[in-house]
């Protein structure tokens, strides 16, 4: 289990949210996959619900607001102590700033931007909202990764951006490291993978792989990749029903903590 009330270091993925078209909707789902507790945020956010277990922040769910939204999809925030430098690094590195950096009330201050394998991403500059405050626990967040069709030049964009490191895992797949360790992955999309769009993708913590696909069928959603088993753990790919793909992952006992 991993709790904090602080800032995280910069460039560890620290916020998740997804946006739909069906707020109540999309809450029931993950409160019946997860346990959440949603709470829908006053008008001045938009709605803008936070999800709790145990009382401790874990993710979001936002409500569409254009005539014209992006596809259902869950988005990683990586933290930053100064959005607007995180801007002018994401420029230069040869990435683009899709929302220039905005002050979020008192919470803090984000951007969001597109990687040039083409992933969006956010980054959040923590004020009163740190981010994520439980992790490695069920139906919390355990692993963020960038899955792109251009690992170098990804993986150059990242070290530049946020002073990542590289662990080598395998020939197109890495973690993305900091101080030493771990704070996420970068991988390359095989021909296998051909619909697939670049993404960060989103797993969270389940005691039963098989047992929440099943429940996520149940509640409305569906099986993108069936459960299988890894070096780390077990693992699916599941869809909420409005179309939002995440990864759930029972981890081996030793990589829990």
């Amino acid at each position: 289990m991993v709790t904090r009330d602080t800032p995280w270091p910069a460039g560890t993925p620290c916020w998740i949210d997804i946006t739909v078209p069906d707020l109540n909707k999309a809450g029931a789902f993950y409160q019946g996959l997860f346990g959440w507790e949603v709470k829908p945020g006053p008008p001045e956010v938009g709605g803008y619900a936070m999800c709790e277990i145990g009382g401790r922040q874990v993710a979001a769910i936002a409500p569409q607001m254009s005539e014209q939204p992006e596809p259902v999809a869950w988005v990683t925030f990586l933290a930053s102590t100064d959005a607007d430098d995180t801007a002018a690094r994401i420029r230069a590195a040869g990435g683009q700033v899709l929302v220039e950096p905005m002050d979020v009330m008192e919470a803090g201050r984000l951007l969001i931007g597109v990687d040039p394998g083409g992933a969006r991403f956010g980054v959040w500059q923590a004020g009163q909202h740190t981010g994520i405050q439980l992790a490695n626990e069920p139906g919390t967040l355990i692993w963020s990764e960038n899955m792109s069709r251009d690992f170098e030049r990804n993986k150059a964009f990242y070290a530049a951006v946020f002073g990542y490191q590289f662990g080598e895992i395998a020939p197109t797949y890495s973690t993305l490291d900091i101080d030493g360790r771990p704070a996420g992955g970068i991988g390359e999309l095989g021909p296998e993978h051909a619909d697939r769009p670049a993404a960060w993708g989103t797993y969270f913590a389940v005691p039963d792989t098989d047992a929440v696909a099943a429940r996520a069928v149940e509640l409305g959603g569906a099986i993108v990749a069936p459960a299988f088993d890894s070096p780390y753990g077990r693992m699916a790919v599941l869809a909420d029903d409005q179309g939002g793909e995440f990864a759930v992952m029972t981890p081996n006992p030793e990589m829990q903590g």
